[in-house]
């Protein structure tokens, strides 16, 4: 229970596509519920009543209990999963959004921006506004992931591959690499800094200064 809360908790969503994870995590959670009581009942009565599930024929469990039930959970489940990860997947939009670049090394991350040739070692988003994250790296495989913004993907040598990420509100949202890439793993933690969106030219700014010292 201690993993459900703290920074890098997937259940205190703090932007849209963190927030579709998170649903339906609870939606698998609640319908996982359901079939133990479910089961348990079942369990209960063949050993108190076994004559009540007498009554039924093996053909009819067959059916009712092999086929029927589990086809409602899965249609159920995969819909779920199809409409809420259809919010995750970075779609065009009117005005295209800020883009920014992720690059991981063993063990640590640098972090782009499309107007400047500087990084930063955190990286800096404005708040209310999707950003698109280019990841790659240039060694081994990792993955970029903020749990409480989104959901992960791969760094891939020699791909980009793109994540949309939004922070409802400003703050600080930890990061880590969630793909074993060596013995620096666990160290390969950053922090995304989301900023009100008329103190983010600023607040990058300072971070670009900070950098270069």
């Amino acid at each position: 229970m201690a993993g459900c809360s703290g920074p890098l908790s997937t259940l205190d969503p703090a932007g849209p596509a963190a927030g579709a994870v998170a649903t339906l995590w609870w939606i698998m959670f609640w319908g996982a519920a359901v079939l133990f009581v479910m089961v348990g009942a079942l369990y209960t009565l063949a050993w108190y009543r076994p004559a009540l599930l007498a009554r039924f024929s093996v053909g009819q469990w067959l059916v009712g209990g092999g086929l029927v039930m589990p086809s409602v959970v899965l249609v159920g489940l995969v819909a779920a999963a199809f409409v809420l990860g259809e919010r995750m997947i970075p779609r065009p939009l009117e005005e295209p959004p800020l883009r920014v670049y992720a690059q991981a090394y063993q063990w640590d991350w640098r972090f782009g921006y499309d107007d400047s040739d500087a990084t930063t070692s955190e990286l800096h988003i404005p708040a209310g506004q999707p950003v698109d994250v280019v990841v790659t790296t240039q060694d081994v495989i990792h993955s970029f992931w903020v749990p409480r913004l989104a959901g992960k993907i791969d760094a891939i040598p020699g791909h980009e591959n793109v994540l949309r990420i939004e922070a409802d509100r400003p703050g600080s949202y930890r990061g880590i690499c969630a793909e074993f890439c060596g013995n620096g793993h666990t160290t390969m933690r950053f922090t995304v800094v989301a900023h009100a969106a008329e103190d983010y030219d600023n607040a990058r700014e300072t971070a670009f200064a900070e950098a270069g010292r």
